[in-house]
């Protein structure tokens, strides 16, 4: 295998969830949604305040964790009931993630980085195509002089710009960002959000951002209000989660 060429979108919707369940063991979580779809091609956030439980759902959705019932469903694959190794292949293959605390490695350059989806699997080769795209990521998010700086030597909005560019590395079908504005001024802030939805639809990809700035939810297609997702617990009030 030469490269990485991304699958076409499959089907209308990208996502579709159904009578999903979850709980932690050891708190009053609980997340239930009935149905849920989000199209092919679609900017979606998921809104609502920090520590409600939106990660849960991006982790959901990823297959990082699994429900306790009901489906998840993403390009007509059912996350929900693979193996364990058959879900980190389709993350690898078809999800770009943008986590909160960013998973970068000490011991790896910025660049090294960026190109870390070709290093952890021999279905995915890292070719000068690769290696030229992560450089104009870096290039677009202000990091071409950081190319060889160890991420140890970054600030925090340094190195969420770093793993928002491995992300968006193999054009995945499907990209799920948690807070990737959290560590950055309000300029940087819209910078990486101009990325993510340019990205997006240059490469016809569906977007899912969790995020407490209502700010940014104008640049969206639509917002899902998080809160509609958690489940009454037994005192009344709704779940939550840190």
């Amino acid at each position: 295998m030469s490269g990485f060429t991304p699958p076409e979108p499959v089907g209308t919707a990208m996502i579709a969830i159904s009578d999903l369940q979850f709980a932690w063991t050891d708190g009053p979580f609980r997340l239930q949604i009935p149905q849920l779809s989000i199209g092919a091609g679609e900017a979606v956030v998921v809104a609502g305040p920090s520590g409600c439980g939106k990660t849960t759902l991006l982790n959901l959705i990823s297959g990082i964790l699994l429900p306790a019932a009901g489906k998840v469903d993403v390009a007509d694959t059912s996350i929900s009931s693979l193996s364990d190794a058959a879900r980190r292949l389709f993350r690898l293959r078809h999800i770009g993630l943008v986590f909160q605390d960013f998973q970068l490695l000490d011991y790896l350059d910025v660049l090294g980085n960026v190109l870390l989806p070709c290093r952890i699997q021999p279905a995915v080769r890292l070719t000068p195509e690769l290696r030229e795209r992560g450089l104009t990521l870096l290039q677009q998010v202000g990091l071409e002089k950081l190319v060889q700086r160890p991420v140890t030597r970054l600030s925090q909005g340094e190195r969420q710009r770093v793993a928002l560019c491995r992300a968006l590395l193999l054009q995945p079908q499907l990209l799920l960002a948690d807070e990737p504005t959290g560590n950055l001024d309000p300029e940087n802030s819209r910078r990486m959000v101009d990325l993510l939805l340019q990205e997006a639809r240059r490469s016809q990809a569906t977007l899912v951002m969790v995020t407490h700035d209502h700010s940014l939810l104008p640049l969206f297609d639509r917002t899902l209000p998080f809160q509609q997702f958690l489940a009454r617990t037994p005192t009344g009030t709704e779940g939550g989660v840190v």
